[in-house]
Parts: structure tokens; C-alpha cells; sequence
């Protein structure tokens, strides 16, 4: 995991990114708007750690707070023109790379590497909620 978050950092070298402001804009980029607790649920993450994280993109103008009809006080949090055309770029690169990386790799390789991902992450997920009883 270590290497992998290396490389994404690396990918950002110059966009002014961080990987933690790079996951809150993917997740905007995917899902559309979502308001902070939205935003924490898709990354398995506490609430007060993502609201750190969309502060910093807020704060670079990459994201702008809208009002959320659902909640008073929790807000929306929408991509600016900005903040979707950075996003857009990185992923198009990390694509790249990803395509690149892969190239020589059978595909029912990388799908038996990928059902055995889910199967270890749903394995952690349920020994963590058990350690938490």
C-alpha cells in the first residue's frame, strides 16, 4: 500500500495536490456532489479526518460548499471548473500508467488478483467490526 500511495504522490508532483485532497476530489469526481459525511463514508474514513481533507481542497479553490436541502448545516460539497479539470488530468495520467503497468499481465491474472483483493478487504473489514464489539 505504502508503494502504491508513493506513486500516486509521485503522479501529483506539480499539480499542487496531496494524495488526501486527490482522494476527496476522485470521490466529487465519480459521485458527483456529496456533503462531508458522504464524502467519509465512500472512504471508509472518520467524518473529522475528511473534513480536514475538503478544507485543504476548499481552501485551493477545487471545491466550493453549496447548500444541502437535505441538512441545514451539513453543506454540499461540488467540484469547481477547476478543481474537475485538475481531477480529470490525474486520472487520465494514473490511467495511463495503470495501462502501461498491466500491458504484459494476463487479464484472468488480474482478475484472479482482484477477486482475491475483495475477498482479503471484506476479511479485514469483518475482523475489524468483530474487534469492535
Amino acid at each position: 500500500m505504502q508503494a502504491a500511495e508513493a506513486c500516486v504522490e509521485r503522479g501529483l508532483d506539480g499539480t499542487g495536490l496531496t494524495v488526501r485532497m486527490r482522494a476527496v476530489l476522485e470521490i466529487l469526481h465519480a459521485h458527483g456532489s456529496a456533503s462531508v459525511p458522504e464524502i467519509a463514508m465512500k472512504l471508509e474514513i472518520k467524518r473529522q479526518y475528511v473534513q480536514l481533507m475538503v478544507n485543504e481542497t476548499l481552501a485551493e479553490g477545487l471545491t466550493v460548499g453549496r447548500p444541502n436541502p437535505r441538512h441545514k448545516r451539513s453543506t454540499m460539497i461540488a467540484l469547481t471548473a477547476k478543481g474537475h479539470s485538475l481531477i480529470e488530468d490525474v486520472v487520465r495520467r494514473e490511467k495511463q500508467l495503470v495501462e502501461q503497468l498491466g500491458a504484459e499481465i494476463d487479464a484472468s491474472d488480474i482478475e484472479t488478483a482482484l477477486q482475491v483483493v475483495v475477498m482479503l478487504l471484506e476479511k479485514l473489514k469483518a475482523n475489524g467490526e468483530e474487534q469492535a464489539k
